[in-house]
């Protein structure tokens, strides 16, 4: 099904609708073009063509209220009329595309080149060959069978390249397709609630048909088309279809259009589904750019081919569609940095690829101009015509070693190191309950320096009970007894709880027997419900008295009002409302109280601050939630106005106030201490009460008596970081956060704030890394600024897990501790396989160089060097990548950013065990033929056959290898290299194995990689040389690394270097073409700031000079003063800020380059926050522009 292309699938659907027109009462066509519509247009075309929703129902055969039947045949034949509510996936790149792409790689195609003309030479036999005169090195010994064996050499290089494009190109295809699996499982983890026959069930979103009746809620992500039913107060956020970030409202006579792919930002209600999979309008949008794709590639090259300007005109189209399907998963991923360990990877590469190709060009030269020189000075050689194709052999022979020096050189295996470290890594974290979503993210979580952690599901059990209450005058320490309360308040009370609740929310009993209930939908609803079950009372029958589609009115909870209330119609006409909420919040609404006979009685500010200090301080301070329930009568006539809330959530009249646990997780004390031995800040960000918060903060360890931290409110927080213009200043944020621990009664704004606040930091030396968890629509923000975002997998809203990296499938906090082992383990692993890999390097390349110029060839052969740069690259990566994670871990700090990937430690390491490799190997090349008694192998003539010697050189450097691999598995100079050795089959298979093939190479390799057989007491020598390698480690080990203060690092990132400025191009590239759109007005306020910075900075100039002789600047300190001359400011830049701009991106990229950012807005491209930050300067620069100071290099930065 997923590989039928979207043609065939709509031609069938088509076919299929021909037949079975006449048993559904609309066609797909219909429905697919009535949801194109919008708004009233589309209200109008329903009264014209239907009639109303409900008759579309009836046409569709489902009902509003009891949904389909859901039986299998219905279902069945409506996805095969309607069609599937799934999107066939782009075609992934095949495996010879893969191929292809690993072919471009650069060294491998001088080195095929290179094989190319070897092999070609070998053939060609010129007359001269034979001629004394040509060249010197021609030894007469070669006997015909050897000259015929000349192809060899190229064939075998040729055969490796092939080898090592194989092994890529099977990594990256396992890697896809590991990716994909990820996918598909993220996509079969969404389930929807619909309801069928009356029940409500949760389906897999792939298995909606239309006509099913689906109960959508705050949080969800539509996967699908429909009209609204009924429901209240449903605002969504169409952005992702229309780019409009406003909310739009939702009813059944405005606009009862609800489109896929849409997210619901408030409210609840009902919808029929009236388009799935490929006809839905997101899905609509996929087809365009999945077919178009491929024709629009064609159109592209024949665009090319007639001109320019034609093409130019197609770019924009595919820029405009937001790339193609899988750019739209993608586009999450460009997050702005790269992450620490690529920066520090990609800077290494390059310096050693640089090293590499200076060292391979001197090897040519000298080879060429030692052959020259040696040939036609010395030994006085006349350059004869016939002898010209043995010396393009000699020159050839030459520069395939030169090649070979740079093969070696260029570590190729460390992007290979890196995926399959982290794809490992993926794979495992599975099982400890992280699903990854982007890659990097498992990583960066190595470096964490703090995790911004959600309170309610994360910290605890999201199990509520209510343990406390204070009803009719008494303050219950327990459940109260059911007949100690009125009757009278006991019914209000029921029903406020039954009604002003989500019907969704219910308790169900329990799976097993001697289990604790179910609680389905709200946790918080839940515990208020068990509360009126723990009465011996029952909201069922409340519920079906009066069912959700008679409630009048509904004010659904939201982080603003923080509270709910429902309006029903009484049987008197006259109106109800119950009201329930956060305690503070409700009881300030309240002017009346029911007492213990169930009379409401006065309730003044007064009563209200003794009640605050008696009952709701102590509940909070044992760590209880503390929620009052309210209700207030209006008259039937004048009907209030029900959309003015603050006249209508007024005057209340309190029923009772209860007390609800949420127990602290078992387990997460110790998953916090572990965070914080690991260096790591853990804060609370919750919208719980303030006591509430700081008590179920000590229990978790958070925070310990007698510590210095500071536990904040919402508002306190926001007075506290904003100046008298409140506008939010980071130095004040600065002085804060280092020692904030908890932040209570937080908004979702509040959240972003403190993250990016931490992230935009320059007050510690390393710049911090930020984790974030959320569940909440409104997390999503935060969740996306933070470096790595953890999303609730169970209790999770779909806009929280698109926004996340990383989902947490049990919600559970010590997963995400779970997280940072495993991230510190990649780093980690790519760290030994650094020193493993440059040790090979520094030997590998010094042999080749000096081999070759002292004995004018290479003692290891081309292929001998590929074969060594297959077990560096492919197989130590494969063997150390996949060392699993230890607790010890979680013992050290974190790396940070500027901390160099090559400790100097691992210096000590790579530098120690070359000197011992180098001096056996060159012990070995000159005096080795006298130690074991064999013919010298030096100076051989050109098509010699391969020497006992140089195969002990050859086997003697692998073996030094294979156990200097166990060698790195330890980078912190621990003495036990074997610790854990067992635990990682991988290393051990591939350790033997290499061993395993390194004989068969030896012994039976032959002229192919330049090998003759070795005898036994030779064979123990390599090995015994090779063993020398571990007692050399402890030696190594031994010496203390403060000494050695003349070792460099290396791989380090500054801080000025995060974003380099060529990739600054790139970046403007990278951004997903949908993104571009919205970016345009961001730019173009980028370039307005960048005017009007240029012009301040001008006027600041000219205004130092005038007061050169009359007062400096600096003298006038008060902000207000300056800004009595606020004219310059703003009017003398207007005219500058070109409100429409033809000129494209090149000229923003440029500008971007022109300033010399700090990370900090590069990262952060809200032109809100840069505009606050303008602010902030102009006002500031006067007090403040010693060039040292922060606003100095914040004002450089726009």
């Amino acid at each position: 099904m997923g590989d039928m292309t979207n043609s065939d699938f709509y031609s069938k659907n088509q076919r299929n609708e021909s037949s079975h027109g006449g048993e559904f009462g609309c066609t797909m066509e219909e429905l697919r073009s009535l949801m194109e519509l919008r708004g009233t247009e589309a209200v109008v075309k329903i009264k014209e063509t239907y009639g109303d929703t409900e008759a579309i129902c009836r046409r569709l055969k489902t009902s509003p209220v009891e949904g389909l039947p859901g039986t299998a045949p219905d279902l069945e034949k409506r996805k095969q009329i309607f069609g599937q509510n799934f999107i066939p996936p782009k075609k992934p790149k095949t495996f010879l595309q893969l191929v292809w792409e690993a072919l471009q790689d650069v060294t491998l195609i001088i080195l095929e080149i290179a094989a190319i003309i070897s092999l070609g030479l070998s053939f060609y036999h010129p007359p001269g060959e034979n001629n004394e005169g040509c060249a010197t090195a021609q030894g007469g010994a070669e006997d015909e069978g050897e000259a015929e064996a000349g192809w060899i050499e190229g064939a075998a290089i040729l055969l490796s390249v092939i080898c090592v494009v194989l092994v890529t190109a099977f990594n990256d295809w396992s890697k896809e397709k590991q990716f994909r699996g990820l996918q598909s499982r993220i996509e079969q983890e969404q389930k929807f609630t619909v309801v069928r026959a009356g029940q409500v069930v949760q389906i897999p979103v792939a298995e909606i048909v239309v006509g099913d009746i689906a109960q959508i809620k705050y949080g969800d992500l539509l996967p699908a088309d429909g009209l609204f039913i009924q429901g209240n107060d449903l605002k969504i956020d169409e952005s992702s279809l229309t780019g409009e970030s406003d909310q739009v409202r939702k009813s059944v006579d405005k606009d009862p259009m609800l489109l896929s792919g849409t997210h619901v930002m408030e409210g609840s209600g009902r919808m029929v589904v009236t388009a799935v999979g490929v006809n839905s309008q997101t899905g609509i949008i996929f087809t365009l750019l999945g077919a178009g794709g491929e024709e629009e590639e064609k159109k592209d090259k024949k665009a090319k081919q007639q001109d320019g300007a034609a093409a130019m005109e197609m770019q924009p189209l595919k820029s405009a569609e937001g790339g193609d399907a899988d750019d739209k998963k993608k586009a999450n991923m460009h997050k702005k940095e790269k992450s620490v360990l690529q920066g520090k990877l990609t800077k290494l590469a390059v310096q050693i690829g640089k090293a590499g190709l200076v060292m391979s060009a001197i090897t040519v030269i000298i080879l060429v101009l030692y052959f020259t020189v040696d040939t036609f000075v010395v030994n006085k050689k006349p350059w004869l015509t016939e002898c010209t194709p043995v010396y393009v052999q000699y020159f050839v022979k030459f520069f395939i070693i030169g090649v070979t020096v740079l093969v070696v050189a260029v570590p190729e295996g460390l992007p290979l190191a890196v995926t399959i470290s982290l794809a490992y890594s993926v794979k495992k974290m599975m099982k400890d309950n992280n699903l990854v979503r982007h890659l990097d993210a498992c990583e960066t979580m190595g470096n964490a320096t703090a995790i911004c952690s959600d309170k309610t599901g994360t910290l605890t059990t999201n199990r509520m009970t209510v343990v406390q209450a204070y009803v009719g005058d008494v303050h219950y320490k327990e459940i109260p007894d059911p007949s100690s309360i009125n009757a009278k308040t006991m019914e209000l009370l029921v029903n406020a709880i039954a009604i002003n609740s989500a019907y969704t929310t219910k308790i169900l009993p329990p799976e097993k027997e001697g289990a604790l209930p179910r609680q389905v939908g709200n946790k918080t609803e839940c515990g208020l419900l068990g509360f009126v079950l723990d009465l011996r009372q029952d909201y069922e029958p409340v519920r079906s008295q009066m069912p959700e589609e008679k409630l009048y009115k509904v004010y659904t909870f939201n982080s603003v009002r923080k509270s709910m209330s429902t309006v029903i119609k009484m049987p008197d006409e006259s109106f109800r409302m119950y009201s329930k909420g956060a305690s503070e919040i409700v009881l300030k609404k309240c002017c009346k109280i029911l007492s213990g006979t169930g009379e409401p009685r006065v309730f003044r500010p007064r009563d209200r601050d003794e009640m605050v200090k008696k009952v709701i301080e102590p509940m909070a301070c044992d760590g209880l939630r503390t929620i009052c329930v309210a209700y207030r009568d209006f008259p039937s006539s004048p009907e209030p106005d029900w959309d003015n809330e603050n006249d209508i959530l007024n005057e209340l009249t309190c029923i009772c106030v209860v007390g609800i646990e949420d127990p602290v997780r078992p387990e997460v004390p110790e998953a916090i201490r572990k965070c914080q031995r690991a260096g790591i800040t853990v804060r609370m960000v919750t919208g719980d009460n303030i006591n509430t918060a700081r008590a179920i903060a000590i229990k978790c360890g958070i925070i310990h008596p007698g510590e210095d931290f500071l536990c904040l409110e919402g508002k306190e927080f926001n007075r506290r970081i904003r100046n008298e213009k409140g506008e939010i200043e980071q130095e004040r944020i600065d002085k804060i956060w280092p020692k904030l621990r908890v932040l209570a009664r937080s908004s979702p704004t509040d959240k972003h704030t403190l993250v990016k606040g931490i992230i935009d930091s320059t007050h510690t030396e390393q710049r911090q890394v930020v984790a974030v968890t959320g569940d909440g629509t409104n997390d999503g923000p935060a969740l996306k600024k933070a470096d790595v975002g953890f999303a609730m997998g169970i209790a999770g809203t779909d806009v929280a897990k698109e926004a996340s990296d990383i989902i947490l499938t049990d919600d559970n906090f010590s997963s995400i501790v779970k997280a940072v082992m495993w991230g510190r383990n990649v780093y980690d692993s790519i760290s030994k396989f650094l020193q493993f890999q440059l040790t090979v390097n520094v030997v590998a390349v010094i042999v080749a160089f000096t081999g070759a110029c002292i004995t004018q060839d290479s003692p290891l052969k081309a292929v001998q060097m590929l074969w060594v740069n297959l077990i560096m690259d492919t197989f130590a990566s494969l063997a150390l990548a996949t060392e699993p994670p230890t607790e010890t871990l979680l013992l050290r700090k974190p790396y940070g950013r500027n901390k160099p990937l090559i400790s100097r430690t691992m210096m000590k390491n790579i530098l120690g065990h070359a000197v011992y490799q180098l001096t056996l190997i060159f012990t070995l090349l000159f005096v080795g033929e006298k130690m074991f008694q064999i013919d010298s192998g030096r100076n051989a003539p050109l098509h010699s056959p391969p020497s006992e010697h140089y195969t002990i050189i050859f086997n003697t450097f692998v073996m030094m290898q294979l156990f200097n691999e166990i060698n790195a598995r330890k980078i912190h100079g621990e003495r036990n290299v074997f610790d854990g050795i067992f635990r990682n089959p991988i290393f051990c298979t591939i350790v033997l194995g290499t061993f395993a093939i390194q004989i068969v190479i030896v012994q039976f390799g032959g002229k192919p990689f330049s090998c003759s057989p070795l005898q036994l007491d030779q064979w123990m020598w390599c090995i015994f040389i090779g063993l020398g390698e571990l007692v050399w480690g402890q030696v190594i080990a031994t010496i203390p690394t403060s000494r050695l203060k003349f070792l460099k690092e290396a791989g380090r990132l500054t801080q000025k270097e995060e974003i380099p400025e060529e990739e600054l191009n790139e970046d403007v590239e990278e951004i997903d073409h949908a993104e571009r759109e919205l970016r345009r007005g961001q730019i173009l306020w980028f370039r307005g700031l960048n005017r009007i910075q240029t012009q301040i900075r001008v006027v600041k100039a000219f205004r130092s000079s005038l007061y050169e002789g009359l007062e400096k600047p600096e003298s006038r300190t008060s902000i207000h003063n300056f800004m009595a001359h606020p004219e310059f400011r703003i009017e003398d830049s207007q005219p500058h800020i070109p409100l429409i701009d033809d000129t494209d991106l090149e000229e923003d990229a440029a500008l971007k380059q022109n300033s010399s950012p700090p990370s900090s807005l590069n990262k952060n491209n809200s032109a809100i926050d840069s505009g606050i930050n303008l602010t902030t300067d102009t006002s500031k620069s006067a007090t403040s522009s010693s060039p040292g100071s922060p606003i100095h290099s914040l004002e450089t930065s726009l």
